[in-house]
C-alpha cells in the first residue's frame, strides 16, 4: 500500500492552523462562560423615560459645545461608554406609538399590552414582573424615579393595573409590594380623592407606615434612614405633579436623582445582592414641551445616576449588571434644521436659563397682575432674555440683519453670527403673537387644531421661545407627543453581552430575566 507523506512545512503548516482553532475554541469557550456563568448579584435597571438616540446624542453634543472650541464633536455619556450597545423597538400591543404604560410593562414583565395598562396582559390580568421575582428570589428590591413614583414606568415594576390613571390604587400597592426601597417623587392621590374605588379609603402614606415602611420627606431624615430599613424617601421639593423639579431649574431642598441612586444603594447592598430600577422620568416631560434644554440637563442628571452604578459596579466588577434603556423617543427630537441647514449652534443653549416649567410660572404672575387690556410686550422683554438669551432688536437692528443674511456653505456650515440670538423679524411676530394668545388666558384655550400645532397645549409664550431657541440652536421637533422611533440599550456586566443587536422592548425584559435565572411568566 502506497503512502502519502506530507513535506515538513505542509505538516507545520496544518499543526499551525489546528492550533490555532483550538486556541480560538478555547478563547469562545471562555468567553460563553463569562457571559453565561453565575447570576449577577446585584442588578441596576436604569429607564430613560422618551430618551432614544436624539435625546442621548443632543446631551453629548451640547457638553462638547458648551466649553468647547465650537468644533463638532461629543463628550461621551456614562451610558454610552459602555461596551455593549443594541437597538430596541418600542411599540406596544395596539399602537406603533406606546405610551408609558405599555412600554414599561414591556420592560418590567416581557409582556406586551395596550396603551394605558400598568403590568397587566391584553385580558387585564396581572404578569410577574423582574422586581417581584428579585424579591421572590431573596434579593433586595428599589424602584427610584425622578417624578411621582405612582406613575406609569415605576408603577409597573411594582402594581398591576388595567390604567395607569388608577393613583390611589398603585400607591396602595407599595405596601403590597414589600420592596424595600422607593425613593424620588411623592404620590398623586394618596388619600384617594379621585379614586372611584368604593368604601374606606385610608390614606396610603399611613397604609405604608402600617406595613413597616419609614416615610421621610426631609433630606437629614431620608439620609439617616439606617441600611436595611424599609424605606419610602419622598423629595423634599415636588412640583405640583408631584415630580422632582427640573434639573435645569435646580432643587435647593431635596436630593437628586444620582443622590437618591447612591442612598438606594446604601438601604439594599446585603449579602443576598439587590434589584434595583431608577428611572429619569422628566427628560420625557421636557420634551413633550419641546425644550431641548431642560431635556438635556436631565438627561445628564440621569446619566450621574448611571455613574453611581457604575462606580458601584467597578468595586463588584464580576458581580453587577448595568442596563440602560429607554421606553421610548418623545417629542420627536431632531438633530437639525431647516433654518440652519448644515449648522448647529449648540452653544446657544448654554443662554438658557430656566426651563419653560419655570418661566410658565414667572409669566403667570405677570398675568395675575395684567389683563389683556393693559399688559405691554415690552414688560415681558427683560423676562424673556434672563430666561432664555434671546434679545428683542431695534428697528436699526432688523435691517441690518436682514441686509446681512447669514450666509451657509458645504465648507462653512456654521458661520458665526454676531445677531444669531436676536429675534429676526418673523420670529418677533411668532413671539408677539404668542404673548397675546398668553395674555388671554386658559378661558380663551382654543380647541383649533393649527393651535394646537403651535403650542400643544403648554404656555404659548413659553412654547414659542424654546422652539426659537432651539431652531437657532439647529434643533427640531416635530410632535408633542411620542414617537416610534427605536431606543438604544446599553450594558455592562456579567450577562451584558446578549445586549448587543436589535430587539424589541420585550426582550430587554427577558435577557434580565435570564441573566438572573429567571424567565417571563404568563398570568394565571
Amino acid at each position: 500500500m502506497r503512502r502519502y507523506v506530507l513535506p515538513p512545512f505542509a505538516a507545520a503548516s496544518i499543526n499551525r492552523v489546528a492550533w490555532i482553532f483550538l486556541a480560538l475554541l478555547f478563547l469562545s469557550a471562555v468567553a460563553a462562560r463569562a457571559d453565561s456563568g453565575a447570576a449577577p448579584k446585584y442588578v441596576f435597571y436604569f429607564i430613560g423615560d422618551g430618551m432614544a438616540m436624539p435625546q442621548r446624542s443632543a446631551a453629548e453634543y451640547y457638553l462638547a459645545a458648551k466649553d468647547g472650541d465650537g468644533k463638532p464633536g461629543v463628550v461621551k455619556l456614562a451610558m454610552d461608554k459602555m461596551p455593549v450597545q443594541g437597538l430596541t423597538s418600542t411599540y406596544s400591543l395596539n399602537s406603533i406609538i406606546t405610551d408609558s404604560g405599555a412600554a414599561g410593562t414591556a420592560l418590567a414583565t416581557g409582556f406586551k399590552t395596550t396603551n394605558g395598562a400598568i403590568s397587566v396582559d391584553k385580558d387585564k390580568k396581572p404578569v410577574a414582573t423582574m422586581a417581584e421575582m428579585a424579591r421572590d428570589k431573596g434579593m433586595r428590591v428599589g424602584v427610584v424615579s425622578s417624578v411621582s413614583l405612582d406613575h406609569a414606568t415605576p408603577a409597573c415594576f411594582y402594581s398591576h393595573q388595567p390604567s395607569r390613571n388608577n393613583y390611589y390604587e398603585i400607591a396602595l400597592d407599595v405596601a403590597k409590594s414589600g420592596f424595600d426601597y422607593f425613593g424620588g417623587g411623592g404620590f398623586k392621590d394618596p388619600a384617594g380623592k379621585k379614586s372611584k374605588k368604593e368604601g374606606d379609603k385610608p390614606d396610603a402614606l399611613e397604609v405604608m407606615k402600617k406595613a413597616g415602611y419609614t416615610v421621610a420627606i426631609d433630606r437629614k431624615d431620608i439620609m439617616d434612614v439606617r441600611p436595611g430599613a424599609k424605606l419610602v424617601a419622598i423629595n423634599a421639593e415636588l412640583d405640583r405633579d408631584k415630580a422632582l423639579p427640573y434639573a435645569l431649574d435646580g432643587d435647593k431642598k431635596g436630593l437628586s436623582l444620582a443622590e437618591f441612586t447612591a442612598k438606594g444603594i446604601s438601604q439594599l447592598d446585603n449579602p443576598k445582592g439587590f434589584f434595583m430600577m431608577v428611572e429619569g422620568g422628566k427628560i420625557d416631560w421636557a420634551c413633550h414641551a419641546n425644550d431641548a434644554l431642560a431635556s438635556i440637563e436631565d438627561t445628564l442628571a440621569f446619566d450621574a445616576a448611571v455613574s453611581e452604578a457604575v462606580k458601584f459596579a467597578q468595586q463588584h466588577p464580576n458581580e453587577t449588571l448595568i442596563v440602560v434603556t429607554g421606553d421610548h423617543e418623545c417629542g420627536g427630537l431632531t438633530l437639525g434644521f431647516a433654518g440652519t441647514r448644515y449648522g448647529n449652534y449648540y452653544q446657544y443653549l448654554k443662554d438658557q436659563k430656566v426651563s419653560f416649567e419655570d418661566f410658565s410660572k414667572k409669566l403667570t404672575e405677570y398675568k395675575k397682575a395684567h389683563n389683556v387690556a393693559d399688559a405691554r410686550f415690552e414688560d415681558v422683554v427683560p423676562l424673556i432674555k434672563e430666561s432664555f438669551g434671546l434679545i428683542v432688536p431695534t428697528a436699526e437692528e432688523l435691517d441690518t440683519m436682514k441686509k446681512n443674511p447669514v450666509k451657509y456653505s458645504s465648507s462653512h456650515t456654521s458661520p458665526a453670527d454676531p445677531h444669531g440670538l436676536y429675534l429676526r423679524d418673523y420670529e418677533l411676530d411668532a413671539v408677539k403673537a404668542a404673548f397675546t394668545r398668553s395674555m388671554k388666558g386658559e378661558k380663551e384655550k382654543s380647541e383649533d387644531e393649527m393651535d394646537y400645532r403651535a403650542y400643544g397645549g403648554y404656555e404659548p409664550l413659553a412654547v414659542t421661545l424654546t422652539h426659537i431657541l432651539d431652531n437657532k440652536a439647529g434643533i427640531g421637533w416635530t410632535s408633542y407627543s411620542h414617537t416610534g422611533v427605536p431606543v438604544v440599550t446599553s450594558a455592562m456586566g456579567p450577562g451584558s453581552q446578549a445586549f448587543s443587536g436589535y430587539y424589541d422592548n420585550t426582550d430587554v425584559a427577558k435577557k434580565i430575566m435570564a441573566a438572573m435565572g429567571q424567565k417571563a411568566v404568563a398570568s394565571n
